[in-house]
């Protein structure tokens, strides 16, 4: 049984399909502290729903497996870096022009929960079918209420390193997770060890400093927090941070040595966006809210809302921007959504300040 599923699941393009047990995830206490800290900022879905990413049991009951899954998201012919090129982050903290921004790599396709709905709901239904009578399972794809990082690396898909992100010796760090819950039980494979050994270079690439220590996360300096999860304005301290990122940040999974194992994307190449890579920040900062829907509809881009992409192209702007700029700020600063203008009327003071 597990045998087909394995083959299945790289039929229908999974890279890579591993097995555990629906046992509660040992590293759950590192759930509470961080918790405790509040170093999950506003995510407050994350203490909602604590106990059951504590117990996989509570999620689905009766639950005696989870079937791990990973998706290379990995985006061109120069693998390690993609189409953006090394994927090392420039002393300049990645900046790559005045007029443009950076999207995170893997927002470069249309919206990964989409495209990889329609395999995930096919291997759950053969669980079903070969799991027989009763059987019953559950997918997610970064939607549950569940630890999936530390429940990927107890099936051997890869294991966390010191940016707290999983890194498989197959893939790299370019990959997304999904998983089933199954009441199949299923012989579970061999969990990863850590493999980081004494290198820091993801701990010293984090622009914020939101990695203090190895396997530790404050998400509320995380430039992928700031630019997605936070919805009200980002910290003045640290707008100068953010370069030209505009929607998340790929600085600590770029600089990882396992990269140079990773493979290009092959179930997500046909839904590939690279008009989405480097976008040109004033074109952006033009959208109004029907061209921010038709711009980005079907991408993770649209979760942001046009509020919250143009809240951080104007960020953007006030880092790398040139007086060219201003006029487009100075609409900006009018604009009838109050947390735009606010970015947009510090991002002018910026280019001011460095004009003199």
């Amino acid at each position: 049984m597990k045998a087909r599923i394995q083959q299945r699941a790289h039929e229908l393009g999974f890279d890579l399909c591993r097995v555990t047990s629906a046992a509660p995830p040992e590293s759950a206490p590192h759930l509470d502290r961080a918790l405790a800290e509040g170093r999950h900022g506003e995510m407050q879905w994350l203490s909602r729903n604590a106990d059951k990413r504590r117990d996989p049991a509570l999620v689905l009951p009766g639950a005696r497996s989870i079937v791990g899954l990973a998706v290379s998201y990995a985006d061109g012919p120069d693998v390690p870096g993609g189409r953006s090129g090394s994927g090392e982050p420039s002393a300049a903290g990645g900046l790559n022009g005045a007029g443009r921004g950076t999207v995170a790599r893997y927002a470069r396709y249309q919206d990964y929960h989409d495209v990889l709905a329609g395999p995930l709901r096919e291997l759950s239904a053969l669980l079903d079918e070969l799991g027989g009578p009763g059987t019953r399972s559950l997918w997610y794809v970064d939607t549950g209420p569940i630890l999936e990082r530390d429940l990927a690396q107890r099936a051997g898909l890869g294991f966390v390193g010191k940016h707290t992100n999983l890194i498989s010796r197959q893939l790299g760090n370019w990959f997304f997770l999904a998983e089933i819950l199954t009441t199949a039980e299923l012989e579970p494979d061999q969990p990863e060890p850590n493999r980081c050994g004494h290198c820091t270079r993801c701990l010293k690439a984090c622009p914020t400093a939101a990695l203090p220590a190895p396997f530790t996360l404050d998400a509320r300096r995380c430039i992928s927090y700031l630019t997605i999860e936070l919805k009200g304005s980002i910290p003045a301290e640290l707008r100068p941070l953010l370069g030209n990122r505009i929607y998340g940040c790929d600085d600590c999974l770029a600089v990882c040595p396992w990269n140079r194992f990773a493979r290009a994307a092959s179930l997500l190449q046909p839904y590939g966006r690279p008009d989405l890579a480097e976008p040109d920040l004033l074109e952006l900062l033009a959208l109004d809210a029907a061209g921010f829907k038709a711009r980005f509809a079907g991408t993770p881009i649209l979760r942001t809302k046009r509020r919250g992409l143009l809240r951080n192209v104007c960020v953007a702007l006030g880092n790398v921007g040139g007086p060219a700029a201003l006029p487009a700020l100075e609409r900006a600063r009018n604009d009838p959504e109050p947390l735009i203008a606010e970015h947009a009327a510090w991002a002018i003071g910026e280019i001011s300040r460095r004009r003199g």
